[in-house]
């Protein structure tokens, strides 16, 4: 296992030299475009900075800049990793690009890296997050956009897992027993003890720790495919008819609930539980189409539900990490809503109760 967490950058990164700039554009990208303005995008969680670059001459009429906080930092992954070790010769983000796009996922074109600046030249996706598009859209078109996004989710699981590629990053980590537990031990850690300022009582923390342990053998133990790890509303990017991959440098081979998971049990967009009934059979559906059939419905619900509690419970402690240690809490107005999705599945299943009694002292949520 190993966990990096990187520090924020000293200071904020400066403007990228847009003479640089310019005479990248001019060299590298199609004749006659010209470099018309750089824009700040806003920022995220992450150790790098974007900008959208205004051009003249084109199309392209835009690109977005990628800018690293140090030209090779973005090697390292902002998140726990399990695997073999394997030895990192690219960034992340390029290695698992590349097999994204082979295998037709719609991820963004390079259109150039100058690794010595630290700037990655990208394809435009625009701005409008699935999370914006369905925030304005009415019951039918909000579904449709959510079974495109299964769509896709569908054609990465089945085309970015075979044939096995070693030279992808992702072939090499995969959501094993350790990992799946370390972020269960996140939350402990951030989500509780942090969020209270105080440690657990040992009675508690056992009991809970067991059932954790039981729910990440079991996820650990399913067929593992191509996961891309933040699938969600606000890393999937609305650019007309199409639906843009966009964060998916931390990807690795796990269970094909934890996707599906974080599309539909998501931070930032909390959808009908009726909706959610209908996506979760879509998606059995488009895999069956595939000849990937899941002949106990039931069953792929109980582990879509498991999931949901490791991937939200992850996330809430994951929220607290990057306030407490990042100095960002934009997060923490999301903890209640993943929270909640906890809560939900925690009375669903009987075979939790366990669980629930001593978690929910500790989780004002859960309450």
């Amino acid at each position: 296992m190993t966990t990096v967490n990187p520090a924020p950058p000293k200071a904020p990164l400066a403007l990228p030299d847009q003479t640089l700039v310019a005479r990248t554009v001019e060299a590298h990208l199609a004749p006659g475009l010209i470099l018309r303005g750089m824009t700040p995008l806003a920022g995220d969680a992450s150790n790098r900075r974007y900008y959208r670059v205004a051009l003249a001459g084109g199309p392209p009429h835009s690109l977005i800049l990628m800018q690293l906080a140090e030209p090779e930092a973005f090697k390292q992954s902002e998140e726990a990793v399990s695997g073999a070790t394997h030895q990192i010769a690219e960034l992340p983000f390029l290695n698992v690009m590349s097999h994204l796009a082979k295998a037709g996922v719609p991820v963004p074109t390079l259109y150039c890296y100058d690794q010595a600046a630290g700037l990655l030249y990208l394809e435009d996706f625009g701005d409008v997050t699935l999370a914006e598009a369905v925030s304005v859209a009415d019951a039918p078109g909000l579904e449709s956009r959510y079974k495109q996004a299964i769509d896709v989710l569908v054609q990465m699981q089945i085309k970015g897992t075979t044939p096995a590629d070693p030279g992808c990053l992702a072939f090499h980590r995969s959501f094993d027993a350790p990992l799946l537990l370390w972020e269960f031990d996140h939350f402990l850690e951030y989500g509780i003890v942090a969020r209270q300022g105080k440690p657990m009582c040992a009675d508690d923390w056992m009991p809970i720790r067991r059932e954790f342990e039981q729910i990440a053998d079991l996820l650990a133990g399913q067929p593992r495919v191509f996961v891309h790890r933040d699938y969600h509303s606000r890393n999937l990017m609305v650019d007309g008819a199409r639906l843009g991959v966009i964060d998916f440098q931390d990807a690795l081979m796990g269970p094909s609930t934890y996707d599906l998971s974080s599309l539909l049990r998501d931070a930032y967009i909390q959808l009908d539980e009726s909706l959610i009934d209908v996506l979760v059979d879509y998606y059995l559906d488009r895999l069956a189409e595939q000849r990937f059939v899941w002949a106990n419905r039931a069953a792929f619900r109980r582990l879509f539900d498991l999931t949901s509690i490791q991937r939200n419970l992850k996330a809430a402690g994951r929220f607290v990490y990057i306030d407490r240690v990042k100095g960002n809490p934009k997060f923490l107005a999301d903890i209640p809503r993943v929270l909640g999705y906890v809560k939900r599945n925690l009375q669903k299943y009987q075979e939790l109760e366990t669980l629930r009694t001593h978690l929910t002292p500790y989780v004002p949520e859960l309450q």
